[in-house]
């Protein structure tokens, strides 16, 4: 049975797939439009499948709010060429759309809700047919608050969104948390919520540098009383270096090794607790300051955080939660 040009294009518009697999499918199907619609999709299957090992990098990142709910979904691809089309950017408005009419709360809920009698993973695997290229949905979060915002980022790449404790939130207050959540990475919204493992881990990183900083000014210390430049013994491949260049003698080499050695014990076993106690605090609370959304240093302030700029714009208003995904590595 011959194809004609007019069942093609017919093809092609419900599947966007190229002209000659078209062809194929209707020549395979006699013409039977249905039958070569689920060939195609088959065909989609397969690329699918056969690109399973290979890295999904690029894709975009949408977020969207309405009301007390608000979500982001990234859809990858592999390459930053069909990230940009149309049609890859159309289906990832389409999942997310569909996510926020359904208020779905899981990514597997996602994938399994049709649109059109096909699911949402039965259009991405379409939509890898049509490009040949490996496509997933890799990450999707949501929240429920009583206010939210979202925030996309230039190029697709990147987007945010935010619960607040209040209704009726400042669009403007909103997304200047929303973009402040997408340019400083917060680890969690409040001293409370930084989960306990990362806390105890700043605290003995904390703990280890400040122990390792007075150690090396105590051997500093003792090197210069020697009459030893510091800067020469810093480690001991620059001691090599220094020998070689005629900076130091062996002798001063040997001198400066065995102060090193003497000086670092000695200030090891007599390091003040409670003051290595009270610079690691120090530390911590900066990491708090630099981590925290509520303790961040607002960025369009530099004399407010995030706290006292809320409060500034709502008596109470505070962040509830906040989710953000990136393609990018921070």
């Amino acid at each position: 049975m011959a194809v004609t040009m007019a069942e093609i294009t017919k093809l092609r518009h419900l599947t966007s797939a190229g002209l000659m697999d078209c062809k194929k499918a209707l020549a395979e199907t006699n013409g039977d439009i249905e039958a070569a619609v689920e060939i195609l999709r088959k065909k989609g299957q397969a690329v699918a499948a056969k690109r399973e090992d290979r890295q999904a990098a690029e894709g975009c990142v949408l977020a969207k709010n309405e009301g007390n709910f608000a979500a982001v979904v990234a859809l990858n691809c592999e390459t930053d060429f069909v990230a940009k089309n149309a049609g890859f950017v159309d289906l990832t408005k389409k999942i997310l759309d569909t996510a926020m009419a359904n208020k779905v709360k899981s990514i597997d809920d996602l994938k399994a809700i049709s649109i059109n009698g096909q699911t949402i993973q039965d259009l991405v695997v379409e939509e890898s047919g049509k490009t040949g290229e490996k496509m997933e949905i890799s990450a999707y979060e949501w929240i429920e608050a009583p206010s939210t915002t979202s925030y996309n980022h230039q190029g697709n790449k990147l987007a945010t969104i935010v619960g607040f404790n209040q209704e009726g939130v400042d669009y403007q207050v909103g997304r200047d948390v929303a973009m402040q959540v997408a340019s400083m990475n917060p680890v969690a919204v409040s001293i409370e919520t930084v989960p306990a493992a990362v806390v105890e881990s700043e605290r003995n990183v904390a703990i280890e540098k400040t122990k390792e900083e007075q150690i090396r000014k105590a051997v500093e210390a003792a090197l210069k009383k020697a009459g030893l430049n510091p800067n020469h013994f810093d480690s001991e491949d620059h001691i090599e270096s220094n020998m070689s260049k005629g900076w130091i003698t062996p002798e001063e080499a040997e001198k400066g090794r065995a102060i090193m050695k003497e000086a670092a014990a000695a200030k090891a076993a007599n390091l003040p607790a409670q003051m290595i106690e009270q610079i690691a605090n120090g530390r911590v609370n900066k990491f708090y300051k630099e981590s925290v959304l509520m303790e961040q240093e607002f960025v369009k302030d530099a004399t407010l955080t995030i706290g006292k700029y809320l409060e500034s714009a709502a008596k109470g208003l505070a962040v509830v939660e906040f989710k953000r995904v990136n393609l990018n590595q921070d």
